[in-house]
Protein backbone atom coordinates (compact mmCIF):
# COMPACT_ATOMS: atom_id res chain seq x y z
CA UNK A 1 0.00 0.00 0.00
CA UNK A 2 1.48 3.47 -0.96
CA UNK A 3 1.63 5.76 1.37
CA UNK A 4 -0.83 9.23 1.34
CA UNK A 5 2.41 11.20 -0.08
CA UNK A 6 2.94 8.67 -3.05
CA UNK A 7 -0.14 7.58 -4.22
CA UNK A 8 -0.78 7.30 -8.05
CA UNK A 9 -3.49 8.51 -10.32
CA UNK A 10 -4.27 5.83 -12.76
CA UNK A 11 -4.26 6.76 -16.72
CA UNK A 12 -6.39 4.27 -18.29
CA UNK A 13 -5.84 4.30 -22.37
CA UNK A 14 -8.36 3.61 -24.53
CA UNK A 15 -7.17 4.36 -27.58
CA UNK A 16 -3.98 5.97 -29.75
CA UNK A 17 -3.34 9.09 -31.34
CA UNK A 18 -3.62 9.20 -35.03
CA UNK A 19 -0.45 7.94 -36.72
CA UNK A 20 0.57 10.88 -37.90
CA UNK A 21 0.46 12.12 -34.01
CA UNK A 22 2.08 9.44 -32.76
CA UNK A 23 5.60 10.59 -33.02
CA UNK A 24 4.57 12.79 -29.62
CA UNK A 25 3.94 9.72 -27.53
CA UNK A 26 0.89 8.28 -26.42
CA UNK A 27 -2.46 10.11 -25.19
CA UNK A 28 -0.77 9.00 -21.12
CA UNK A 29 2.08 10.80 -21.95
CA UNK A 30 0.12 13.60 -23.07
CA UNK A 31 -2.41 14.09 -20.07
CA UNK A 32 0.16 13.43 -17.83
CA UNK A 33 2.03 16.22 -19.07
CA UNK A 34 -0.73 18.35 -19.04
CA UNK A 35 -1.36 17.58 -15.46
CA UNK A 36 1.79 18.39 -14.64
CA UNK A 37 2.09 15.14 -12.70
CA UNK A 38 5.30 13.42 -11.97
CA UNK A 39 6.19 10.03 -13.94
CA UNK A 40 6.61 8.54 -10.49
CA UNK A 41 2.90 9.93 -9.49
CA UNK A 42 1.14 8.19 -12.57
CA UNK A 43 0.88 4.52 -13.62
CA UNK A 44 -1.01 3.99 -17.40
CA UNK A 45 -3.31 0.84 -18.14
CA UNK A 46 -4.08 0.17 -21.87
CA UNK A 47 -7.85 -1.43 -21.87
CA UNK A 48 -7.45 -1.23 -25.15
CA UNK A 49 -4.79 -3.94 -25.87
CA UNK A 50 -6.19 -5.89 -22.96
CA UNK A 51 -4.46 -5.28 -19.97
CA UNK A 52 -6.13 -5.46 -16.40
CA UNK A 53 -7.08 -2.61 -14.39
CA UNK A 54 -5.63 -2.88 -10.86
CA UNK A 55 -7.39 -2.59 -7.46
CA UNK A 56 -8.50 0.88 -7.07
CA UNK A 57 -8.37 1.67 -3.36
CA UNK A 58 -5.58 2.50 -3.29
CA UNK A 59 -5.21 4.82 -5.67
CA UNK A 60 -5.33 8.51 -5.57
CA UNK A 61 -7.74 9.57 -8.62
CA UNK A 62 -7.96 8.01 -12.44
CA UNK A 63 -7.93 9.98 -16.05
CA UNK A 64 -9.54 8.00 -19.11
CA UNK A 65 -7.95 8.58 -22.16
CA UNK A 66 -10.28 9.87 -25.80
CA UNK A 67 -10.32 7.05 -28.80
CA UNK A 68 -10.85 6.57 -32.25
CA UNK A 69 -13.19 4.08 -30.69
CA UNK A 70 -17.11 4.36 -30.20
CA UNK A 71 -18.57 3.93 -26.69
CA UNK A 72 -21.44 2.27 -28.56
CA UNK A 73 -19.72 -0.17 -29.93
CA UNK A 74 -19.63 -2.02 -26.59
CA UNK A 75 -16.49 -3.17 -27.22
CA UNK A 76 -15.57 -6.24 -24.53
CA UNK A 77 -12.44 -4.06 -22.77
CA UNK A 78 -14.20 -1.24 -23.17
CA UNK A 79 -17.42 -2.67 -20.93
CA UNK A 80 -15.08 -3.78 -18.54
CA UNK A 81 -14.05 -0.61 -18.29
CA UNK A 82 -17.50 0.68 -17.25
CA UNK A 83 -17.72 -1.60 -15.08
CA UNK A 84 -14.60 -0.95 -13.06
CA UNK A 85 -15.15 2.77 -13.15
CA UNK A 86 -18.87 2.32 -11.69
CA UNK A 87 -17.29 -0.02 -8.86
CA UNK A 88 -14.22 2.76 -8.44
CA UNK A 89 -17.02 5.89 -8.79
CA UNK A 90 -19.35 3.71 -5.81
CA UNK A 91 -16.86 4.28 -3.68
CA UNK A 92 -15.77 7.22 -4.13
CA UNK A 93 -12.41 7.66 -6.40
CA UNK A 94 -12.36 10.65 -8.13
CA UNK A 95 -12.41 10.30 -12.15
CA UNK A 96 -11.55 12.44 -14.71
CA UNK A 97 -12.72 11.34 -18.24
CA UNK A 98 -11.82 13.02 -21.46
CA UNK A 99 -13.66 12.93 -25.38
CA UNK A 100 -14.14 8.64 -24.98
CA UNK A 101 -13.32 8.84 -21.42
CA UNK A 102 -16.51 11.46 -20.82
CA UNK A 103 -18.64 9.70 -22.80
CA UNK A 104 -17.84 6.25 -21.01
CA UNK A 105 -17.94 7.63 -18.09
CA UNK A 106 -21.71 8.60 -18.77
CA UNK A 107 -22.23 5.54 -19.95
CA UNK A 108 -21.03 4.00 -16.74
CA UNK A 109 -23.40 5.32 -15.19
CA UNK A 110 -26.17 5.41 -16.92
CA UNK A 111 -26.39 7.86 -19.65
CA UNK A 112 -27.09 7.46 -23.22
CA UNK A 113 -24.33 7.87 -25.48
CA UNK A 114 -24.21 8.56 -29.04
CA UNK A 115 -23.52 10.24 -32.87
CA UNK A 116 -23.73 14.14 -32.06
CA UNK A 117 -26.46 15.17 -34.39
CA UNK A 118 -25.15 18.35 -35.05
CA UNK A 119 -22.02 16.10 -36.71
CA UNK A 120 -18.36 16.62 -36.22
CA UNK A 121 -16.83 19.13 -33.96
CA UNK A 122 -13.33 20.09 -34.55
CA UNK A 123 -10.47 22.43 -33.94
CA UNK A 124 -10.62 25.41 -30.98
CA UNK A 125 -14.08 26.50 -30.15
CA UNK A 126 -15.69 28.83 -27.73
CA UNK A 127 -17.77 26.90 -24.29
CA UNK A 128 -20.23 28.59 -22.35
CA UNK A 129 -20.48 27.86 -18.40
CA UNK A 130 -24.07 26.84 -17.02
CA UNK A 131 -24.48 28.05 -13.61
CA UNK A 132 -23.91 24.96 -11.96
CA UNK A 133 -20.34 25.67 -12.93
CA UNK A 134 -20.31 28.47 -10.10
CA UNK A 135 -19.85 26.67 -7.05
CA UNK A 136 -17.78 23.51 -9.01
CA UNK A 137 -14.61 22.64 -7.80
CA UNK A 138 -12.49 22.25 -11.28
CA UNK A 139 -14.87 24.88 -13.40
CA UNK A 140 -15.35 27.80 -10.72
CA UNK A 141 -12.33 29.29 -11.92
CA UNK A 142 -12.69 29.44 -15.29
CA UNK A 143 -14.00 32.26 -17.53
CA UNK A 144 -17.43 32.13 -18.19
CA UNK A 145 -16.43 31.60 -21.96
CA UNK A 146 -13.42 30.09 -22.61
CA UNK A 147 -11.44 28.03 -25.66
CA UNK A 148 -11.11 24.52 -25.62
CA UNK A 149 -9.91 21.71 -28.40
CA UNK A 150 -12.28 19.36 -29.65
CA UNK A 151 -12.60 16.57 -32.00
CA UNK A 152 -15.10 13.96 -31.91
CA UNK A 153 -18.21 12.34 -33.74
CA UNK A 154 -20.37 11.47 -30.69
CA UNK A 155 -21.46 12.64 -27.60
CA UNK A 156 -23.22 12.38 -24.36
CA UNK A 157 -26.99 12.32 -25.26
CA UNK A 158 -28.16 12.56 -22.35
CA UNK A 159 -25.89 13.13 -19.07
CA UNK A 160 -26.50 10.73 -15.80
CA UNK A 161 -28.46 10.85 -13.01
CA UNK A 162 -26.94 12.85 -9.93
CA UNK A 163 -24.99 15.07 -12.91
CA UNK A 164 -24.67 18.39 -13.03
CA UNK A 165 -23.82 19.56 -16.80
CA UNK A 166 -21.19 22.36 -16.70
CA UNK A 167 -20.56 23.80 -19.72
CA UNK A 168 -21.55 23.67 -23.42
CA UNK A 169 -20.63 24.62 -27.00
CA UNK A 170 -22.78 25.98 -30.18
CA UNK A 171 -22.57 21.82 -31.26
CA UNK A 172 -22.94 20.52 -28.14
CA UNK A 173 -24.85 20.94 -25.21
CA UNK A 174 -23.00 18.56 -22.53
CA UNK A 175 -19.39 19.62 -22.93
CA UNK A 176 -18.58 18.81 -19.37
CA UNK A 177 -20.65 17.18 -15.94
CA UNK A 178 -19.61 16.58 -12.96
CA UNK A 179 -21.46 13.62 -10.76
CA UNK A 180 -21.80 14.27 -7.33
CA UNK A 181 -18.88 15.57 -5.90
CA UNK A 182 -15.69 13.19 -7.68
CA UNK A 183 -16.10 12.51 -11.32
CA UNK A 184 -16.02 14.84 -14.01
CA UNK A 185 -16.04 14.66 -18.00
CA UNK A 186 -15.50 16.93 -20.43
CA UNK A 187 -15.81 15.97 -24.29
CA UNK A 188 -12.99 18.56 -24.97
CA UNK A 189 -9.37 17.86 -24.63
CA UNK A 190 -7.19 20.11 -22.28
CA UNK A 191 -4.42 17.89 -22.46
CA UNK A 192 -4.28 18.72 -26.38
CA UNK A 193 -1.16 21.74 -27.09
CA UNK A 194 -1.80 23.54 -30.41
CA UNK A 195 0.54 21.00 -32.31
CA UNK A 196 -1.84 18.33 -31.32
CA UNK A 197 -4.79 19.82 -32.43
CA UNK A 198 -3.42 21.08 -35.82
CA UNK A 199 -2.07 17.54 -36.21
CA UNK A 200 -5.42 16.16 -36.05
CA UNK A 201 -7.13 18.83 -38.60
CA UNK A 202 -4.70 17.95 -40.73
CA UNK A 203 -5.31 13.98 -40.18
CA UNK A 204 -8.79 14.50 -40.94
CA UNK A 205 -8.47 16.38 -43.25
CA UNK A 206 -10.19 14.55 -46.23
CA UNK A 207 -13.56 13.68 -44.18
CA UNK A 208 -13.44 17.74 -43.63
CA UNK A 209 -13.41 18.49 -47.12
CA UNK A 210 -16.44 15.47 -47.69
CA UNK A 211 -18.48 17.72 -44.92
CA UNK A 212 -17.87 20.95 -46.15
CA UNK A 213 -14.60 22.16 -44.36
CA UNK A 214 -11.50 23.43 -45.23
CA UNK A 215 -8.98 22.15 -42.70
CA UNK A 216 -6.74 25.26 -43.22
CA UNK A 217 -8.64 27.74 -42.32
CA UNK A 218 -9.68 24.98 -38.88
CA UNK A 219 -5.80 24.92 -38.44
CA UNK A 220 -5.00 28.77 -38.79
CA UNK A 221 -8.00 29.40 -35.91
CA UNK A 222 -6.43 26.80 -33.59
CA UNK A 223 -5.16 28.81 -30.49
CA UNK A 224 -3.80 27.93 -27.04
CA UNK A 225 -6.14 26.41 -24.28
CA UNK A 226 -4.81 27.04 -21.18
CA UNK A 227 -8.10 27.51 -18.78
CA UNK A 228 -8.95 24.03 -20.45
CA UNK A 229 -5.15 22.65 -19.50
CA UNK A 230 -5.90 24.48 -16.03
CA UNK A 231 -8.59 21.88 -15.35
CA UNK A 232 -6.42 18.63 -15.57
CA UNK A 233 -4.04 20.64 -12.67
CA UNK A 234 -6.94 21.57 -10.72
CA UNK A 235 -8.55 18.24 -10.72
CA UNK A 236 -5.24 16.34 -9.42
CA UNK A 237 -5.02 18.87 -6.22
CA UNK A 238 -8.55 18.40 -5.84
CA UNK A 239 -8.52 14.52 -6.12
CA UNK A 240 -5.35 14.41 -3.38
CA UNK A 241 -7.75 16.41 -0.95
CA UNK A 242 -10.91 14.25 -1.35
CA UNK A 243 -8.84 10.81 -1.03
CA UNK A 244 -6.40 12.22 1.60
CA UNK A 245 -3.21 11.73 -0.18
Amino acid sequence: MKSQSDASFLIIETGQPVPSMRRHGRFPHWIRVAAGLPADRATMVNVEAGEALPDHRSLAGVLVTGSGAMVTDRHDWSERTADWLRDALDDGLPVFGICYGHQLLAHALGGEVGYNPAGREMGTVPVDLHPDAAGDALFSRVPSRFAVQVTHLQTVLRPPGDAAVLARSEQDQCQAFRWRDHAWGVQFHPEFSVDHMRGYVHARREALAKEGQCHRRMARDVRPTPHARGLLRRFVRHAATLRGH
